[in-house]
């Protein structure tokens, strides 16, 4: 099956010399939570703006569905929902009128049912005679999700749809979304809550200075750069790792902790704390730590800085 989303030696350069974005080559398949991390200023938005015709690329070529971003853009952008990260709202207009009036845009007939689902799942049902201008900012970033959703796209990009948001909304929207994956939509979101690249994506991207430095499955990922360490408190201070102890490649840090990085030497642990009590090394405490999503963003952005 052909990706939904095929991006092609894509860059973009502005007249002051600026590199926003560098050679991009990326497939999406349909129906995957593709989640884009990188730090601010990395081009995520960048990207997703050109994808969605609100920039113009410099070079290159994207295809949505089948369809040129540039030669076919109404067939393109009809397949395409977007909630941006700020808050563009029709401020006078109730909540009923502003989604509606959004579908129309797209050429959509009117759909009350759908439209009513829809504010049912966002939680707006109590606001839909509202006017924009009333609501809250949690209420507002509903409003925008249910804009871009309004008509009925096949691809939706979030672009840090959960900054700023309540505990409430940030939920209701990791709902929303597994939702939308299984009636086959295609999400792809930029974040800066790793947990929800960790909790809900199935590729990560990491882009970085405009780059696009990593592509990889969630699992795949965490197996190849995820560490599970052991760290060992010890009773009593150790100048030297003693020589009965170099099976297990132990890091001394302080004079009182013992590090085990998992992969890197024995990881029969038992084993170790039989040596270590025959050779009366005292043990105080020992924790366990695996590496989280984040650090493994942090270690790639740091490294290929």
């Amino acid at each position: 099956m052909p990706p939904i989303i095929s991006i092609e030696n894509l860059t973009k350069s502005y007249a002051s010399g600026v590199e926003a974005l560098k050679p991009i080559n990326l497939a999406i398949g349909r129906g995957e939570i593709f989640a884009l991390l990188g730090p601010n200023g990395a081009g995520k938005t960048t990207l997703i703006n050109i994808i969605c015709g609100i920039v113009t690329a410099s070079g290159g070529r994207v295809v949505a569905d089948g369809h040129d971003i540039v030669r076919d853009y109404r067939a393109a952008r009809a397949k395409i929902g977007l909630v941006p990260q700020e808050l563009t709202t029709t401020a006078y207009e109730t909540v009923w009128a502003t989604v509606n009036f959004t579908r129309g845009l797209f050429g959509r007939p009117p759909n009350p049912e759908y439209v009513t689902r829809l504010l049912r799942d966002l939680s707006l049902s109590e606001k839909r005679d509202s006017k924009v201008m009333t609501l809250s900012g949690g209420m507002k970033r509903r409003v925008m999700i249910a804009k871009a959703l309004s008509h009925e796209p096949d691809i939706l990009f979030l672009d840090e749809p959960t900054a700023g948001v309540d505990v409430e909304l940030r939920r209701d929207m990791w709902n929303l979304v597994r939702e939308l994956r299984a009636r086959g939509v295609t999400v792809i979101l930029t974040t800066h809550y790793i947990e929800e690249a960790e909790e809900m994506a199935d590729r990560i991207g990491v882009m970085n200075k405009g780059g696009l430095i990593l592509v990889e499955g969630k699992e795949a990922l965490m197996r190849a750069f995820g560490k599970k360490q052991l760290t060992l408190q010890l009773k009593d201070p150790m100048m030297r790792i003693p020589a009965e102890l170099a099976p297990w490649d132990l890091r001394l840090e302080g004079a009182h902790e013992l590090v085990l990085t998992m992969g890197t030497g024995g990881t029969d642990i038992p084993a170790l704390l039989e040596r270590m009590s025959e050779l009366a090394i005292a043990i105080k405490d020992l924790q366990t730590h695996q590496s989280s999503l984040e650090d493994i963003f942090v270690k790639l952005v740091s490294e290929r800085a």
